[in-house]
């Protein structure tokens, strides 16, 4: 997943930023939004926690595996978009139920 953030990140830089931050280092957020699995990214806009509905129940946060660059550019925008309308909570451009993704986990 970290590949696929970083050959994102030039095609978005008009309207995002991505940053990586070790849960460890920084703990403040890791009980408010239960930030524990291996892999997790959240979208903030204006520091404003901007919510996703990806189908699987868990609207907080992305923690599952995309299989390409284009899901996650597509998934940017769509909450990039949503932020700009005042919207907190936005619907996925894809659904990622567990029946419709295959994860390595």
């Amino acid at each position: 997943m970290d590949e696929i953030l970083y050959r994102v990140t030039e095609e978005v830089k008009n309207f995002a930023v991505c940053y990586l931050v070790n849960i460890d280092e920084v703990p403040d957020f890791n009980t408010m939004y239960e930030l524990y699995d291996p892999m997790t990214i959240m979208f903030f806009h204006r520091n404003k926690h901007m919510m996703c509905d990806f189908g699987t129940g868990n609207n907080n946060k992305l923690n599952f595996v995309l299989q390409s660059k284009q899901e996650m550019i597509d998934i940017i925008e769509t909450i990039y978009r949503g932020a700009m309308k005042g919207k907190g909570l936005v619907v996925s451009p894809k659904g990622y139920s567990h029946t419709n993704r295959s994860t390595g986990f």
